[in-house]
């Protein structure tokens, strides 16, 4: 039996809440990750399940997983074409003027020797969308609720960072890495629509983390 939360499972998915800091990969260096997880998520099933989309190694909450091949590509499908209602909470290291509003910043992907690589804002980047909302704020940080639209590489980090003048606390490539042991991002809440069935829809709870800065559940 696995400890990872189940938040929501039938026949063709199953949606767990990932620990922060648990990376879906085996990582170069070594160490625990999701896919060495995968054998214990079959809950009975002879196939393993695999992660339809990707959340950073930091980034807690929900993450969908498909139970077989047919499943796979019809999530897939759907995230492709933006169907997938996603929500995200993150603690930024700052204050906010505004109380909501929408981010439009192209990106694009650059690489260094000395900072590896990363997202910039770039004019003729790959167009990201983010709409935003602030929740509380509490010792010069404030809880954030982010829905992106598009679904680009780090976008609510870099979003946050470039669009709102406050990197994610603890975000060590966006923001100063201090603060926190983590990034602090959290997916909340995740909804894939499906043509014959309800959608695989759940709400994950706000980490021990969050609650330890201030910011309870709700």
């Amino acid at each position: 039996m696995s400890d990872i939360p189940i938040l929501f499972e039938d026949a063709e998915a199953l949606v767990i809440d990932k620990p922060g800091g648990l990376p879906l990969e085996r990582p170069r260096a070594g160490g625990e990750s999701l896919a060495d997880r995968l054998d214990e998520l079959r809950l009975g099933f002879q196939r393993a399940p695999v992660p339809v989309h990707r959340l950073d190694a930091d980034t807690s909450g929900c993450l969908l997983l498909a139970r077989n091949p047919k499943a796979l590509k019809r999530f897939a499908a759907a995230f492709e074409a933006r169907e997938v209602e996603k929500l995200y909470l993150g603690i930024l290291a700052g204050a906010l003027p505004g109380q909501e509003g929408t981010i439009e910043l192209a990106l694009s992907k650059i690489s260094s020797a000395e900072k590896g690589w990363r997202m910039i804002p770039a004019k003729k980047g790959k167009r990201s969308v983010t709409h935003w909302r602030k929740l509380a704020s509490k010792g010069g940080l404030t809880l954030v609720e982010f829905r992106p639209e598009t679904g680009r590489t780090h976008q609510i980090r870099i979003h946050a960072a470039s669009g709102l003048g406050a990197a994610l606390l603890g975000d060590p490539v966006y923001g100063t890495g201090k603060g926190a042991a983590r990034t602090m991002l959290h997916a909340a809440a995740l909804s894939v629509p499906r043509a014959s069935k309800p959608p695989v829809a759940a709400r994950a709870p706000l980490p021990a983390d969050f609650a330890a800065l201030g910011f309870g559940d709700g």
